[in-house]
This record gives structure tokens, C-alpha cells and sequence, in this order.
């Protein structure tokens, strides 16, 4: 199970600049409005979930966990599998020994920080530990994927009950 270019270059979107994620975010929204013949004036959220397509934010997570996942499992290339370092394998003995979370290398700049070898970890580690425990690689991407859309679901109520309360009256 080799890795497809798409899987190497999906990192680089990983901390990239708001305004740059709004426009590629506004690509995804209009292919999604030509392949559905939705209107320009409908929400375009029901439409994407209806296509089980994540936005390109959860998309590159989505992406990013899954190169972690076949690091872990020894099914990427070790070049990666080098980047993800169980805590565990790591010669201190913490507490969460047992957990299976990876160790992120301490970086000093913005750059560091968007590398796999930052990214992915500290990906991994934001998921819940029910998710990290799945050992099947499709059960692992379906329940991520489950995951990522069940917590857009969960921010678009907080963010409708926040507006109610705040902005409006």
C-alpha cells in the first residue's frame, strides 16, 4: 500500500493562511454546487454532507490522520514511519505509556510547525483515544471520517446557539 502524490502534498496545506483555505473552500463549494445542481443561494453545508465530502480543513486532517494511521501500522513508506514516534517507543516513561499517542518534536518556527513530522502528530493526538484504538485501516478512515463530520455538526449548533444568544436578541 504505497503512498499516491496526493497523500505526500496534502500536508503542505496543513497551517496554511485563512484567506488561502477560503478560496480553495470556495473551489470545493462550487464543484459541489455543479455536480448537485444546487443554487448559488441554498447553503452549501447540507450539500456537502450529502456528497460525504468534508471541507478542506477537515479535509487535509482527515488526510494527514490517515498517513499517520499506515505510519503506525508500518503500511507508508519509512521515511514517514520515522516521523511517528509512539510515546511509548520514546526512552521517558510517562503515565500515558500506555496511550497510543505520538511524541511532537519541539520546533521554532511557523515552518516547523506545518512539517509532517509536527503536523501529523499532533493531528493524531487531537482524536479521540476510541479512534486511535480502531487497528483496521477502512474502519479507521470511516469512523474518522464519521468523527470529522459529526464535529463540524456539533460546532454549527454551538456557533447558531452562540449567535442567537449574542448577536441577536
Amino acid at each position: 500500500m504505497g503512498l499516491t502524490p496526493s497523500h505526500s502534498t496534502i500536508a503542505v496545506l496543513h497551517g496554511i493562511t485563512d484567506n488561502l483555505l477560503q478560496r480553495l473552500q470556495s473551489v470545493q463549494n462550487a464543484a459541489a454546487r455543479l455536480v448537485t445542481r444546487t443554487g448559488w443561494c441554498e447553503h452549501i453545508t447540507p450539500v456537502l454532507r450529502e456528497l460525504r465530502w468534508l471541507p478542506v480543513r477537515r479535509r487535509v486532517e482527515f488526510k494527514i490522520a490517515t498517513v499517520v494511521f499506515k505510519a503506525l501500522n508500518n503500511l507508508a513508506p519509512p521515511y514517514l514511519v520515522d516521523d511517528c514516534n509512539l510515546v511509548s517507543d520514546d526512552t521517558r516513561r510517562l503515565r500515558s505509556a500506555a496511550s497510543v499517542t505520538c511524541t511532537v518534536p519541539r520546533t521554532w518556527t511557523q515552518l516547523g510547525d506545518r512539517s509532517f513530522a509536527v503536523a501529523g502528530p499532533r493531528v493524531w493526538n487531537s482524536l479521540p483515544a476510541a479512534l486511535l484504538a480502531v487497528e483496521d485501516y477502512e474502519q479507521f478512515k470511516a469512523q474518522l471520517k464519521t468523527h470529522l463530520f459529526d464535529w463540524l455538526k456539533l460546532r454549527r449548533l454551538v456557533t447558531s446557539a452562540f449567535r442567537r444568544r449574542v448577536c441577536w436578541p
